[in-house]
């Protein structure tokens, strides 16, 4: 049952490996709850005083509440499917109400902040491989708002030097293609040459120093290594980038549809979590430059 749930997110819904194993650990979480709890295998034979109880016995045990909603969510989308394959008439989970959660302030870096950075690699660059490699990664976030998964995936016949685009594969394996600048360009061309002495037909575009793919946890600490020296914000990741890119484009001006493509975003609603900080500076402006204003904002 379960199985055939994965199945189904994977050729129908296209998830990635990592979303799917995510979902198959919450469902493994509440089927062993109703062993332990209920004696209880048959996970067509639930009622939601049962799932609430499992949410009770999450909540004891000091996990968040976002993880929990995730939770909550991955079992509500199993029962939709077993709804959908006529395995049961109604959902136990039609009428659940998410826990609250806080809401969390993603603070972008500030234009003088990546610049610090890229200054910095640049300053360390001694025609270096890794230092080449990290100002790319740095350059590519910031200029193309790419996901961290994204450019780990990025394959070296994306690049198109031409078209001075780069094919990125994004969630559900949608493809995009997001543009170029010329200073990326210029970065990309120096790494590849580097990128001959350490490997010859690997796929990937970036690499290892050992001639292998990157990794996530590799990505992250480039990151997170390079920003701490610059930024005293709490978070310092690739997403902080990301937040970064969208941020700065709309406090200049970009149309929201625009971004919402070159993020890769489906509907406006997740690209519209990053007008707040636009917002804030339209009311700097506003306070600042109104003739009634206190200029207190």
């Amino acid at each position: 049952m379960i199985d055939a749930f994965l199945e189904y997110l994977s050729l129908e819904k296209k998830y990635s490996v990592h979303t799917i194993t995510a979902y198959q650990n919450d469902l493994i979480s509440f089927r062993d709850f109703l062993a332990t709890e209920y004696t209880q295998e048959d996970l067509l034979e639930v009622y939601y005083p049962q799932i609430r109880n499992w949410v009770v016995s999450l909540v004891d045990s000091k996990i968040s509440n976002r993880t929990i909603n995730r939770k909550v969510s991955s079992l509500k989308s199993f029962y939709k499917f077993l709804q959908k394959t006529k395995q049961i008439e109604s959902n136990p989970l039609s009428k659940h109400r998410a826990l609250k959660i806080e809401k969390r302030v993603q603070v972008p870096f500030s234009s003088k902040e990546i610049n610090a950075v890229i200054n910095e690699i640049e300053v360390e660059d001694h025609n270096d491989f890794a230092s080449i490699r990290n100002k790319l990664i740095v350059e590519l976030f910031y200029s193309t708002g790419i996901r961290r998964a994204e450019l780990i995936n990025i394959k070296q016949r994306d690049v198109s030097f031409s078209d001075k685009t780069i094919k990125v594969l994004g969630k559900r394996n949608k493809e995009r293609f997001v543009p170029l600048l010329m200073s990326v360009i210029q970065t990309l061309k120096r790494y590849l040459e580097l990128k001959k002495e350490f490997t010859i037909g690997v796929e990937e575009l970036f690499i290892t120093e050992k001639g292998n793919k990157i990794y996530e946890t590799l990505v992250y600490r480039i990151i997170n290594s390079y920003f701490s020296r610059v930024s005293s914000k709490e978070k310092k990741s690739p997403h902080i980038l990301r937040h970064s890119f969208a941020t700065h484009l709309l406090n200049e001006g970009a149309d929201l549809n625009s971004v919402k493509e070159l993020l890769g975003h489906s509907s406006l609603a997740s690209t519209q979590v990053y007008t707040q900080n636009s917002l804030d500076v339209i009311k700097k402006v506003y306070n600042q430059a109104h003739p009634r204003s206190n200029k207190k904002g």
